[in-house]
């Protein structure tokens, strides 16, 4: 099961169109469909996408684009100028199958992948390198926050869209 681009997805569209330019280093952490990793490319960027899901990174590699299958950071190497994130960021909700949960849900508060993906991610950012990552109101931005926070970093939110009875935060952050 490959995650479907929507929303959360066509706002990161937007800042790969704006930051990445030829030559800049990307990573599509959780690349799923790979629609960002293919912006970034078109961009002239040299992207590797990374997913936990076998058939995301084959159905990846299948649109050009060099795609690792790799636990976040696991089978990573390298740093890069930029790296965007549409994390599974939902609470865990117990009527949803293990497959979707596994594109869908962060964690039980659904925030829970993203202390994991901050605890390592300085070590894959280029000096002035940027992250860029959305997530749902349902996430509980100020929790996110804290952890950014506590990692020391530098964030700013850059863009917001509300969507049925939630609202997508995308975040600039750097270290």
């Amino acid at each position: 099961m490959l995650y479907e681009p929507s929303d959360d997805s066509e706002l990161l569209v937007k800042q790969i169109k704006r930051l990445v330019k030829p030559k800049v280093t990307v990573l599509d952490m959780g690349c799923g469909s790979g629609i960002l990793s293919v912006e970034a490319k078109k961009k002239g960027g040299i992207v590797l996408g990374v997913d936990i899901n076998n058939e995301a990174v084959k159905h990846t590699r299948k649109l050009g684009v060099k795609t690792v299958l790799s636990d976040l950071f696991s089978k990573v190497d390298g740093k890069f100028d930029l790296i965007v994130f549409n994390p599974p960021y939902l609470p865990r909700d117990k009527n949803e199958d293990q497959e979707s949960a596994t594109i869908t849900t962060g964690g039980k508060e659904g925030f829970e992948i993203l202390i994991r993906f901050f605890k390592d991610v300085k070590k894959y950012l280029n000096p002035n390198g940027k992250i860029i990552i959305v997530i749902s109101s349902l996430t509980q931005p100020k929790k996110v926050e804290e952890i950014l926070n506590k990692n020391k970093f530098q964030f700013k939110i850059i863009d917001k869209k509300h969507v049925f009875f939630e609202d997508l935060i995308v975040y600039s952050i750097s270290a």
